[in-house]
C-alpha cells in the first residue's frame, strides 16, 4: 500500500484507532455529519496515527457512493470496508466504482432489507419463517389470522434489535406496535428522517446460531459456528455468545455453513464478511436476518481468540484483491462473551468488578456505570450495561468464566 492507495472505512467504531493493520496516515473514514458531531468523532481520532482524513458524508442517502465517487474519482483507494451495518450498501457500491474487491450492491442491498431477503433467499430454497410486511395493526391482526401462534414484529431496514418484539397473543398489540415503530438509536443515526418499514413474522422456536464467514469472490476461505443466548423476555436480545457454539454436532455445522453459502449464492456476494443468524427448529435451520460486514458483539475478537488467527489481517487481504494465508477449520480454543443486565433505575453501586477481573481466563471487562447513572429498560443490544470476554480450553468452559465474573459484579438501582 502507498500513501496514494488509501483505506477508506465506512462508519467509525471506537476500536479503529487500535486496529493494526492500518498503516500510519492510511485511512480515510466516512462518516455522517450528524454521527460524527453526537459522537464527538473529531476528537475520538484526534491524534490516531492510522488517520489520513475523516470525510463527513451523509452516506446513507440515495446515490451517494456515486456522488462521492464522481467528487473524489482520482482517490483510488486499495480498500473500501463498511464497519457499521448501515453503511454496507454505500460500502458495496463505492467499491465497485473504484474497482475494488466488495460485496457488491445489488447483494448489499438485499442483505440490508429483511424483506427482500426473505424474498430472495426462499426463492433458492432457504428456509424461511413466513412473513410479510405490514403497515398497521389491522394488517399484524389479518396476517395472525392466518398465521396462528407467537409473532414477531420488527423493521425490515433497522439493526441491533431495535423495535423487535415477540407477540406470544395480540394483548395489547396496539402498544406494542407503538412501540416498536418510535425508535431512538441515539447518537448511531443521523437526526434526519429515515423511512421505516415493518415486518411481521411467524416465531420459530429453537436454538440459535450465526455463521461468519470469510469470502473472496464467492469462495469461503474461512466459516465459524457461533453459539447464542438471548435475554429472558420478549425481545431477542443477546445474552451470550460462544465460539465455537458450544455442544453444537459436526453435521450441524457443516449444515450451517452450507446453508449460509446458499444464502449468499442466492443474493450473489462476492467479497467480505458476513454474519448469519439462524434458528434450529427439528434440526432445520431457518434464516434470521444476514448482515455483509463483521459480527458486533464481540465475536471477531472471539473468533481470533479461539482460532489463534488475525482475522482483521485476512479480512484486509481479501478486500484488497489478494489472498490472505491458509486459515484453520477448526478452533484451538473456545472463548464467550457474556453481557450484564441491571434492574432499570438510578444506579448507587457498582461492587465486584475489581474481583472479577482477575478470575482466570478474563480476556476483558466493560462496564462503565457509576453512581448517578441510570439504567434503562432493555429494549435494544444499545441498553445492555456492560460484557465480560473470556477463553478456556472449550467454549463451554470460556462461559461457565464469563457466568462467574457476572455473579461476581454486583449492580445495585433505586
Amino acid at each position: 500500500m502507498t500513501e496514494q492507495q488509501p483505506w477508506i472505512i465506512v462508519g467509525y467504531v471506537n476500536v479503529l484507532p487500535y486496529i493494526k493493520e492500518f498503516a500510519p496516515g492510511s485511512v480515510i473514514v466516512i462518516d455522517e455529519p450528524d454521527v460524527i458531531r453526537k459522537q464527538d468523532v473529531k476528537n475520538a481520532l484526534e491524534g490516531a496515527a492510522m488517520l489520513r482524513e475523516l470525510v463527513e458524508w451523509e452516506y446513507q442517502l440515495p446515490a451517494a457512493a456515486d456522488e462521492f465517487f464522481n467528487t473524489y474519482p482520482d482517490l483510488a483507494p486499495a480498500v473500501v470496508a463498511p464497519l457499521v451495518e448501515y453503511a454496507t450498501p454505500f460500502a458495496a457500491r463505492l467499491a465497485e466504482r473504484y474497482g475494488v474487491p466488495g460485496a457488491g450492491a445489488g447483494a448489499s442491498a438485499i442483505m440490508r432489507d429483511k424483506s427482500l431477503l426473505r424474498r430472495v433467499t426462499r426463492a433458492a430454497g432457504v428456509l424461511n419463517p413466513a412473513s410479510r410486511e405490514v403497515g398497521s395493526v389491522a394488517e399484524v391482526r389479518e396476517f395472525a389470522a392466518a398465521h396462528p401462534g407467537p409473532l414477531v414484529l420488527k423493521p425490515a431496514n433497522r439493526q441491533a434489535s431495535v423495535g423487535t418484539k415477540v407477540l406470544h397473543s395480540l394483548d395489547g398489540l396496539d402498544a406494542a406496535w407503538e412501540e416498536c415503530t418510535s425508535q431512538d438509536e441515539g447518537d448511531r443515526v443521523p437526526d434526519r428522517d429515515r423511512e421505516l418499514r415493518m415486518l411481521i413474522e411467524q416465531f420459530v422456536h429453537g436454538d440459535e446460531y450465526s455463521v461468519e464467514l470469510l469470502v473472496s469472490e464467492g469462495e469461503t476461505l474461512f466459516s465459524n459456528v457461533t453459539g447464542k443466548v438471548l435475554f429472558p423476555g420478549p425481545r431477542p436480545i443477546e445474552l451470550g455468545h460462544t465460539v465455537p457454539a458450544a455442544g453444537i454436532s459436526a453435521e450441524l455445522d457443516a449444515l450451517l455453513v452450507d446453508r449460509t453459502e446458499a444464502v449468499l449464492r442466492a443474493v450473489g456476494f462476492g467479497s467480505g464478511m458476513v454474519h448469519c443468524e439462524w434458528i434450529v427448529s427439528d434440526g432445520r435451520p431457518y434464516l434470521v436476518e444476514c448482515a455483509g460486514r463483521f459480527p458486533g458483539d464481540g465475536i471477531p475478537m472471539l473468533i481470533e481468540e479461539a482460532y489463534g488467527i488475525n482475522l482483521a489481517g485476512a479480512f484486509y487481504t481479501v478486500m484488497q484483491g489478494r489472498r490472505p494465508e491458509p486459515l484453520p477449520r477448526q478452533a484451538a480454543g473456545g472463548a464467550a462473551v457474556r453481557f450484564m443486565e441491571a434492574v432499570p433505575g438510578e444506579v448507587v453501586s457498582v461492587d465486584g468488578t475489581d474481583e472479577a477481573r482477575k478470575l482466570p481466563g478474563v480476556l476483558s471487562l466493560s462496564l462503565h456505570l457509576k453512581p448517578g447513572d441510570t439504567v434503562n429498560e432493555l429494549r435494544s443490544s444499545w441498553d445492555r450495561v456492560g460484557s465480560v470476554m473470556t477463553s478456556g480450553p472449550t467454549a463451554a468452559d470460556a462461559l461457565r468464566t464469563a457466568e462467574a465474573v457476572v455473579d461476581a459484579i454486583r449492580i445495585t438501582t433505586a
